[in-house]
């Protein structure tokens, strides 16, 4: 597995695992087969592992922790805190980002992780209600007294990027990214790369549509979230299949799966993003991991760019885009 190197000098894969959909989101969970996708991606050399707080809530972090446990010094471990959830009522949601928070939630997590400090700590979403200085302020302590290694933000705008950093160098953001959701090209990336901050680009199979083994809303689950998602609903979804239709057909004329062809444009974007596609299943990451060595032509991107060009998709990313920062 080739490397790359985030803000701050942090190397990590060039190609991560997100372990979300190991615990919920994406249809019922098979814990052995996760701890099996996890095992199978050290193996291979993937290195950074993503989870958060609140997938579960709270059970994924115990899944990766354990999962890890006796390889700890293989992996680069990131993690996430500032959507609040209830472990009775899960699906009443808050953000916060309040500096007493910060630690609690950090405490909780390397307990669930079962780990002395991690290595890349998130704040998920910011909080419009708490200036971020205050935020990054109560983040920074944590490194200082050698809980967390380097600090992140996820989905953050420029403006709040910049005051963020101004706080404590910020290592990474994590965005949504790919070639249907391709916003943060706009300001965001420049403001990264005039920091030194790398991308960590969530999503970077447009929640598995750009495999192109999505042909149908039946063809997911009834507890998949994708089901009240704008960009799976009737309206927009023959629109996003036609864009998917223009990958698959340039990723055939390569003789790759639509999937591998999406993952490896995230990876020619630049050597500062490096994308975590999430996956519970052994098979999926290996076809996923193949992308790190798919080559794409000058002429390819030129391809994808037309076929998949800024705003091709149909739909908001969310059913509430209010808790992202903007």
């Amino acid at each position: 597995m080739r490397t790359r190197t985030l803000g701050q000098g942090l190397v990590v894969s060039a190609e991560g695992l997100g372990c979300m959909g190991m615990s919920e989101f994406y249809g019922p969970a098979d814990e052995a087969e996760a701890r099996a996708t996890i095992a199978r991606a050290l193996d291979l050399g993937v290195t950074l592992l993503d989870t958060a707080d609140m997938y579960g809530p709270f059970t994924n972090e115990r899944l990766v922790g354990s999962a890890i446990a006796g390889r700890r010094d293989e992996v680069v471990l990131a993690t996430k805190f500032g959507i609040v959830r209830q472990p009775d009522n899960p699906t009443v949601r808050g953000v916060s980002g309040r500096p007493e928070y910060v630690g609690q939630a950090c405490d909780a997590s390397l307990q669930r992780l079962g780990v002395d400090v991690i290595d890349l700590y998130y704040q998920h979403r910011v909080d419009p209600d708490v200036p971020i200085e205050e935020t990054v302020g109560a983040m920074a302590e944590l490194v200082t007294v050698g809980k967390v290694r380097h600090l992140g933000l996820s989905e953050a705008a420029p403006a709040t990027i910049r005051r963020a950093q101004s706080v404590h160098p910020i290592t990474a953001l994590q965005s949504e990214y790919s070639l249907w959701t391709r916003d943060p090209e706009d300001a965001v990336l420049p403001t990264l790369r005039e920091l030194g901050i790398g991308l960590v680009a969530y999503s970077p199979l447009g929640r598995g549509f750009l495999t192109g083994e999505i042909t149908s809303v039946d063809d997911l689950g009834p507890d998949d979230f994708r089901r009240h998602s704008p960009r799976f609903s009737p309206e927009n979804f023959g629109r996003n299949l036609e864009l998917v239709e223009r990958v698959k057909r340039i990723a055939t004329e390569k003789s790759v799966p639509a999937s591998r062809l999406a993952l490896a444009w995230v990876l020619a974007q630049g050597e500062d993003v490096v994308p975590i596609p999430g996956t519970k299943r052994v098979r999926y990451l290996e076809d996923n991991i193949a992308a790190v060595d798919v080559e794409l032509t000058a002429d390819d991107l030129r391809r994808l760019d037309e076929v998949a060009p800024l705003g091709a998709a149909a739909g908001e990313r969310y059913s509430d885009m209010s808790a992202v920062d903007r």
